[in-house]
């Protein structure tokens, strides 16, 4: 006998294209938290999207250190703090599903990729704002 197909819970999967008027809306929502939360923690975010995905990043003003680069490194201290400035904090995935009901993957540096994680509440399942302050916590707050 063949086995029978059989449904799985998989939140890392699936999910819904987010509408252009959707987008506008959690930018602005996403920006606002951003702005009451993490002020001068950043200097400008990247919210985008693609198809079911919502995808968060930040840049920060790099730390000055004394002495750095070494005079042999391959390019000037402005060419270095500029690629820094450059480089975006990656943060957060966004799976949308419905109305306020997306998943939320956390960049990891350690496997340099986006990882399944569950919101603070323990939940799958939550609002993007609720994301974005679970990774900025964690990554801005360095």
């Amino acid at each position: 006998m063949p086995a029978r197909k059989q449904w799985v819970f998989a939140p890392d999967s699936g999910g819904t294209k987010i509408t252009e008027a959707l987008k506008t809306e959690i930018k602005q929502r996403i920006e606002r938290v951003a702005q009451r939360r993490f002020k001068g923690k950043y200097t400008r975010l990247d919210i985008r999207f693609k198809g079911q995905f919502c995808y968060i990043d930040a840049y920060k003003e790099p730390q000055v250190m004394k002495g750095w680069p070494p005079k042999d490194w391959p390019e000037t201290r402005e060419e270095f703090y500029e690629r820094l400035r450059n480089t975006p904090t990656h943060l957060c995935r966004l799976r949308y599903f419905s109305d306020d009901r997306w998943g939320f993957a956390f960049y990891t540096y350690s496997h340099e990729k986006y990882e399944l994680s569950v919101y603070p509440n323990g939940e799958f399942f939550g609002k993007p704002e609720d994301a974005f302050v679970a990774s900025a916590e964690a990554y801005l707050n360095e």
